[in-house]
């Protein structure tokens, strides 16, 4: 099920799904950077002083931000309850340890 957060100028909307945001149904971001944290936040606040928040190219306000982490943190407990995902989650993780390693 996917969250809307907003729809751009464009007509494209701007959704969370699971741990992900999508931008026209394609895959953006997933995590939400704070302005203030940016490197380039001079430059997004020069040009959109509202944006709160950036979602890989797209900005978006305190609201709409708000939206976003909310829909990405019930995301996240979703993919947690699972026991597949988690079993998953360790499988990745001994791949990645394993090739760190050398072993193969």
């Amino acid at each position: 099920m996917a969250t809307l957060v907003k729809t751009t100028q464009d007509g494209r909307k701007v959704e969370v799904h699971g741990q992900a945001i999508l931008l026209g149904g394609k895959l953006e971001a997933v995590e939400l950077i704070p302005v203030k944290d940016h490197p380039n936040r001079a430059a997004i606040l020069q040009a959109m002083p509202e944006t709160a928040y950036m979602a890989g190219r797209v900005a978006l306000t305190e609201e709409e931000g708000k939206i976003a982490l909310e829909a990405l943190a019930k995301g996240e407990e979703a993919f947690l309850a699972d026991p597949r995902a988690i079993e998953e989650r360790f499988r990745h993780a001994a791949r990645r340890r394993e090739a760190e390693l050398g072993i193969e």
